[in-house]
């Protein structure tokens, strides 16, 4: 089933995809299954992780995240809500990854999959800020504004979809080995919009932040190849990346000064309720 999706996805030269072409996607795919299966060993329910063992595996929780451990917006790109969050997410890195990482190159494919899931983090954080301005406002104690705990790939994976559905609306590259197939794209990345918006529990806005990130990026490594300028334009793709992600976790920490009791409030709350 695999392979006859990635056939429809996409039209290659070679009769199969060979690990070797795609190893950094098979190492993201092996430290994923790797941490999770560690997380079972060391007592962790493996289709139910409850809130203790997704705080201690490092899952966002934004109060604790903006105010005292900037770290998880990395860490919880690593942790899986049970097994069928994590095999859902690895399937889907091994058919956006193990084409995107021959086309972009190791390095750049590297880097926009932890910037775009950076990006969905923040992007998370930023609505949750938006959530607590709201619940402030409303004096009213509305669950549904209360932070949650956020965690998974799908920020990242969801970048790659977004970069490969970018790169198939535009023309073909001269020598391009990849023909990817845009009304597929189309299709798979708007069943997980659209699901992401009827489906509760989906962090949808991480997986809009590392969509958004991705497809610059993508659009970025293209215009470098069309003019034959591609190591240049992989630098400044990474380095608007960075200066993007720097710059928009700075505003969150602005926008966080005013609710800043609130999540000291919460984080009070959420400790006390790991410790009874």
């Amino acid at each position: 089933m695999l392979s006859l999706f990635l056939n429809t996805l996409t039209q290659y030269k070679n009769s199969k995809l060979q690990i070797q072409l795609w190893w950094i996607t098979a190492l993201l795919i092996a430290i994923n299954v790797g941490l999770f299966g560690w997380q079972i060993l060391n007592g962790m329910n493996i289709s139910h992780p409850d809130t203790l063992d997704a705080l201690r595996w490092g899952a966002d929780y934004a109060p604790l995240t903006f105010l005292e451990e900037p770290i998880r917006l990395f860490t919880s790109m690593f942790f899986h809500f049970g097994l069928i969050h994590l095999m859902l997410n690895m399937w889907a890195l091994y058919i956006f990854g193990s084409i995107a990482e021959q086309m972009l190159g190791r390095i750049y494919f590297i880097g926009l999959y932890l910037l775009a899931g950076l990006m969905g983090s923040l992007l998370s954080g930023y609505l949750t800020i938006q959530d607590s301005y709201a619940l402030l406002a409303a004096g009213t104690a509305d669950q549904s504004l209360f932070p949650s705990i956020g965690a998974g790939a799908s920020g990242a994976v969801m970048g790659l979809g977004a970069a490969l559905t970018i790169l198939s609306l535009m023309p073909i590259l001269p020598g391009q080995r990849f023909l990817l197939d845009k009304k597929t794209l189309l299709m798979v990345m708007g069943i997980n919009l659209a699901m992401g918006f009827m489906i509760s529990g989906i962090n949808n806005a991480a997986h809009i932040g590392g969509m958004l990130m991705g497809a610059l990026l993508a659009f970025i490594w293209y215009i470098g190849e069309k003019i034959q300028k591609a190591i240049l334009f992989k630098i400044v793709g990474l380095m608007l990346g960075i200066i993007i992600i720097y710059f928009f976790y700075q505003y969150c920490q602005q926008l966080i000064q005013p609710i800043a009791p609130l999540w000291e409030h919460f984080i009070l709350l959420m400790k006390k309720s790991l410790a009874g």
